[in-house]
This record gives structure tokens, C-alpha cells and sequence, in this order.
């Protein structure tokens, strides 16, 4: 199996001249099992920051930032070949659709019409089913350098697919600007009435992938004043919970670990650690807002989360039982990452009270979330 670690010696295709400050580079990452070609885009800017997407899934497979004092890491979880990621894909960087998160028992009803979804997670289906988005190959429709740097994937899930209605035409577009700034742009139009949340599954440790830390020591604030709790299945009981007073507040900035062990909470028990939506508002905000802040104090590195979707689902990772063994060659296990995807309420489809994931035809499914890097002293 091809490996990263070989890309040096592949031709690719470089846009624009090294001149520029943002650049964006193409190569071959590996093969599917079925001899199509997988490619990797590496998107760079002038700071010596990186992003790569791999045209498997759409998935972010790595992201260099520097820390306080200049050095280089990358510090997204995933896998250095294509092995890791269709064997053991566990999400790392994913893109996920049709609809992600979970939908109770894997049925909803649209317009009377029943759908039954491929239940992947135990009774309910999870992350667009046994073969969603993630496991797709998209195809790279644009690339482009300049002042910033940009690559745009598309992929048409057919009518039908994992039980989903309507024909969907989706875009992945991945912007590294020269402000340290990631922006995921999520665009999708559909030929019949359907359900769409797509997001990205990143899981980030910012004291670095190779430095067998885990995420518990960094801090995290999460502007929301409720979550939609979930039941014993982790599907939301269709109240809107107050954090006030519960280990699940992070208005105000904290310890990850600090809280995560709190068995008298009932949420912490069902998600063994943290797998909660919190609620940022009640429908799409008009510009990205903060969805939450995650701040490594050994390295300085501090992400920000911004999206102009309702809610933030918050997972430490719980179900890293290190079987995975990731690109720095150690296993990866339970709080080595924290993934922040910014999406509709789980199971909406079934709960209109939570709000709505319909789309009609001649309407775009949008949600943009920018992933902005920078350090603290």
C-alpha cells in the first residue's frame, strides 16, 4: 500500500508559482481496493502552516501549525496511508453526510413517505450509514494558489443511496488563507425533497499528533447555555438542557479532564466522557459564529471554531481503544483527540421541535466552518 511517507518521489502538479504566498499541491496517496487512484491536495501559506485533504471521504488527513515558539507540528488525527482509513476509518477528519450524527432506528417520514437508513450504530443509523460520505471517492474539480489557497471536491450521492431521497450534488471546498485560517465551505443541492447535515469529523490534539498527550489537560470554552440531552441509545430526548450547575458548562474556559469523570451526571455516563450537542442557536446564524475555543497550554496553540450552524456536537474521543494506530505509529486511544462538528441537532428529522434538516430542489444546503489557528504566551 502506498504511503505518505513516498510522496516525495511522485510527480505532482504544483499551482501556483512558489512565489505566491499560499500554494496547493497534488499527488497520488494510494489506491482503493478497486484500483481507483486516491489523491492528496497540500494546501500551505506563507506561515509554514498546512492543510491536506485527501480526495478519499473529503477528509482532512493533517494540519501543521506552529506552537508559542515557532516549531511545526501537525495536529490532527488520521492515518499516513489508505490502509488505516478503510480498515479502521474511526472518522479521522471525515467528511460526513448524508446526514450526520444519529437518527433514531434509522427511519424518519418526509412528506408521508417512510425511509428506512442502514442502522450502523447499534439500532440507529450514524454519519450517512454503512457507507456515507467518508467512504466515498470525490472527485477534485478545482485547485488554485494566490493569496490564498483553495481545493474543491464534489461528489453526487444517487437517489436512493444508504436509503436517503433525492439525487444530491455536494461540494467540499478546503481555503488556507494567509491568516492561519482553515475554511470548510459545505454546499449541497438536491432533486427531491430530503435531509441533509453534513460536517467535518476532525479529531485535534493541539499539543501535536505524535506527542502521545491527551486532550484533557486543554482548555475549552463552548458559548452555549444548552445542550439537547440524550437517552441511554444517545439519541435526544427532545428537551433543551440549561449547562448551569452540570459538569457539561463551559461558558467560561475549562479543564477538559477536570469534569469528565463526573458519574453523577447522566450524560457523562451514556457518553463515556463527553459526546453532547450543545445548542448555539435555534436556526442558521447569517456569518460564522463562535462555537467554541480550545487552548493547549504546554504548546500555546489555540483553535477557534466558527460556523453558522445551530449546534456543536463536543466528543473526546470515548471509543479510541487504541486499535488504531495512527501516523506517528502509536495507538490511538480514549481522549487522544476532541472533535467539534459543527451540524443541525441529532435526529431532527424525527423531532421537529429540534428544527428542521429539510431540503427542497432550488434550495442550497450551506454550512461553512473556519478552523482559526493561532498561539497564546
Amino acid at each position: 500500500m502506498f504511503r505518505m511517507i513516498a510522496l516525495a518521489t511522485l510527480a505532482f502538479t504544483t499551482l501556483p508559482s512558489a512565489a505566491l504566498a499560499a500554494g496547493a499541491e497534488r499527488a497520488r496517496f494510494g489506491t482503493l481496493p478497486d484500483g481507483s487512484a486516491v489523491e492528496i491536495v497540500t494546501l500551505t501559506n506563507a506561515h509554514g502552516m498546512k492543510a491536506r485533504i485527501l480526495s478519499y471521504g473529503a477528509i482532512l488527513q493533517g494540519v501543521d501549525v506552529p506552537d508559542r515558539d515557532g516549531k511545526i507540528a501537525d495536529v490532527t488525527l488520521g492515518y499516513r496511508d489508505m490502509n488505516g482509513y478503510i480498515t479502521a476509518p474511526n472518522y479521522f477528519g471525515a467528511t460526513v453526510g448524508r446526514y450526520a450524527n444519529r437518527i433514531k432506528a434509522g427511519r424518519f417520514t418526509l412528506d408521508g413517505h417512510a425511509y428506512t437508513l442502514a442502522t450502523n450504530d447499534k439500532t440507529n443509523a450514524l454519519h450517512g450509514g454503512a457507507k456515507g460520505f467518508d467512504k466515498r471517492l470525490w472527485r477534485i474539480v478545482e485547485l488554485a494558489g494566490g493569496a490564498s489557497a483553495h481545493v474543491t471536491l464534489s461528489y453526487t450521492s444517487a437517489d436512493g443511496e444508504e436509503g436517503y431521497p433525492g439525487a444530491l450534488s455536494v461540494t467540499a471546498t478546503y481555503t488556507l488563507g494567509d491568516n492561519n485560517e482553515l475554511t470548510l465551505d459545505y454546499r449541497a443541492t438536491t432533486t427531491k425533497p430530503t435531509v441533509v447535515n453534513i460536517t467535518n469529523h476532525s479529531f485535534f490534539n493541539l499539543g501535536g499528533e505524535a506527542a502521545q498527550r491527551s486532550i484533557y489537560d486543554a482548555v475549552l470554552t463552548i458559548p452555549a447555555e444548552t445542550t439537547t440531552p440524550v437517552d441511554r441509545t444517545l439519541i435526544p430526548t427532545g428537551a433543551f438542557r440549561p449547562v448551569a450547575g452540570t459538569p457539561l458548562d463551559f461558558r467560561t474556559p475549562s479543564v477538559i479532564g477536570s469534569r469528565i469523570r463526573d458519574a453523577s451526571d447522566p450524560q457523562i455516563v451514556y457518553g463515556q466522557g463527553y459526546d453532547e450537542n450543545y445548542v448555539l442557536g435555534r436556526g442558521l446564524s447569517a456569518t460564522p459564529r463562535l462555537a467554541a475555543r480550545v487552548t493547549d497550554p504546554a504548546s500555546g496553540r489555540t483553535l477557534e471554531v466558527l460556523s453558522n450552524q445551530p449546534g456543536v456536537q463536543l466528543y473526546t474521543g470515548n471509543f479510541l481503544d487504541g486499535t488504531a494506530v495512527g501516523k506517528s505509529g502509536h495507538a490511538y486511544r480514549q481522549g487522544d483527540g476532541i472533535a467539534l462538528e459543527p451540524q443541525v441537532f441529532p435526529d431532527t428529522p424525527n423531532q421537529p421541535m429540534l428544527g428542521s434538516a429539510r431540503l427542497d430542489p432550488g434550495q442550497t444546503y450551506h454550512n461553512v466552518i473556519v478552523y482559526r489557528f493561532s498561539t497564546t504566551r
